[in-house]
């Protein structure tokens, strides 16, 4: 009886083999399909959603630079700075004929 038993019991543990190889197998092959699609179906979420995005508004036009000062208006400022001690006479000299030039 042991003999009849050892060739059913190989034919068993072969089986069980291939079925556990073929398992594993099953369940990588199914894991990998599975990162596939999510990535797929990520990427056509990410397309999706920037291709619908609007495009960012222009910026806008830089504001419009203050108005020059009058000629004027820059001499009595010179004239202020010299009162104040900020610039020397020879400073005031050369700015004015700047001013005056311009």
């Amino acid at each position: 009886m042991l003999r009849r038993r050892r060739p059913l019991l190989r034919a068993a543990a072969g089986t069980a083999v291939v079925a556990g190889t073929a398992a594993a197998v099953g369940g990588r092959v199914r894991r990998r399909q599975d990162r596939r699609w999510q990535e797929q179906a990520e990427s056509a979420a990410y397309e999706q959603q920037y291709a619908a995005a609007p495009a960012p508004a222009p910026p806008p036009p830089p504001a419009p630079a203050a108005p020059a000062m009058s000629t004027v208006e820059q001499l009595q400022q010179l004239a202020a700075l010299r009162e104040q001690g900020v610039v020397n006479e020879a400073e005031f000299e050369t700015e004015k004929a700047k001013i005056l030039a311009g």
